[in-house]
Order: C-alpha cells, then sequence, then structure tokens
C-alpha cells in the first residue's frame, strides 16, 4: 500500500451517487421478481448487514455578507444632536440627520427620544448602502463651551445597536483647548 492509501478514509471509497439512488429507489420485492429465490435472499441479508447508501443533499455554504465599515460623527451639546455618517476616510456622506429633522420644538432637538428617532431612521439608511459596522466619534461643543456630550449621545448610540448595526469603536473626539481662547461675555460676565 502506498502513503497515499494509508492515509484515506474508508467511507471516501463508495460508490458513485447514482448507483447509490439506483439501489435505494428500487425495493426489495422488486429484486425478488428480477432475480431467482437465492438471489433475492442473499439480497434481502445483504441489506441488513449493511444500509443503503444515500448520497446526502450537500449543504450550501451560508453567505456571509462583507463586512462594510463607516464612521458615525454624533455631535451633541444640550440644544442639539447631529448625527453624520461617512465613509473610513471622512470625504463621501453617506446619510446626516440632525434633531430639527424630527422634532418641530427646538427644546426637544437635544432630548434622548430624538437622538433613538434619528439613530433608527439613520440605520436603515445606511442598511441600504451596504454598511454593517460602525466606528462612532463623539463630539460635545468643546473650546470654552461644555465638554461634556449633551443627553442625545448615549441614546443615540444604543440605538444604533438595537437597530443591529455593529459598533466596532467609540472615541471622545471633543476639541479640549491646552489654554483656550476668552469666554465671551466680558469681564462682568453675561447679565441676564
Amino acid at each position: 500500500m502506498s502513503a497515499k492509501e494509508k492515509t484515506e478514509h474508508p467511507v471516501a471509497k463508495t460508490a458513485p451517487a447514482e448507483k447509490a439512488v439506483a439501489v435505494a429507489e428500487k425495493p426489495v420485492a422488486a429484486v425478488a421478481k428480477t432475480a431467482p429465490a437465492e438471489t433475492a435472499v442473499a439480497a434481502v441479508a445483504a441489506s441488513a448487514d449493511k444500509p443503503a447508501e444515500v448520497p446526502m443533499e450537500q449543504a450550501k455554504p451560508e453567505r456571509k455578507m462583507k463586512e462594510a465599515w463607516a464612521v458615525a460623527h454624533i455631535f451633541s451639546s444640550f440644544n442639539n444632536t447631529i448625527m453624520h455618517v461617512t465613509d473610513l476616510t471622512g470625504a463621501e456622506t453617506m446619510a446626516r440627520m440632525s434633531g430639527g429633522m424630527i422634532v418641530r420644538a427646538a427644546k426637544d432637538e437635544s432630548s434622548p427620544y430624538t437622538a433613538m428617532q434619528m439613530a433608527s431612521r439613520i440605520a436603515d439608511a445606511i442598511r441600504e448602502k451596504g454598511i454593517t459596522h460602525l466606528q462612532v466619534k463623539v463630539r460635545a461643543p468643546g473650546g470654552h463651551g461644555s465638554k461634556s456630550p449633551g443627553p442625545g449621545a448615549q441614546a443615540a448610540i444604543r440605538s444604533l445597536a438595537r437597530a443591529g448595526i455593529k459598533i466596532g469603536r467609540i472615541e471622545d473626539v471633543t476639541p479640549i483647548p491646552h489654554d483656550t481662547t476668552k469666554k465671551p461675555g466680558g469681564k462682568r460676565g453675561r447679565r441676564v
């Protein structure tokens, strides 16, 4: 025996699929009618020892969707929430939405509910374009404004995840000044 024959599995040496189907479809009674009695008894005894080999249907390979990544830029202040989805370079816009596109009242533009509605609409829009994964960049006003994101940022990220979009990396890209520019309002501050 050669090395190749030693490594071959004994199950691999089976009859071709056409012969196996022909054997499986032919009933034992039909074998008895066509062959002499001794042959029929031998065929029944042989079939009892070894079940008929029926080819298994080949399983179709699962089609894996190709991972398509994009970047979701979420600007969240206490007055508004703006979501902007681009490709990885940031050059091509795929979807854009702001709080004013969802609600009428200006006071509701930054609410978590509005952010959830925006995120679900954005998820539908980018799914149509084949995007399955997102990197998220969260930004607050920064500078001499607030350094913490508004109430819509977290709600938007959670809603994107619930919509079936896979979230990769979440990073804070709020501009933090090393020294800062002068705050508006003058020496005595903003007088209300």
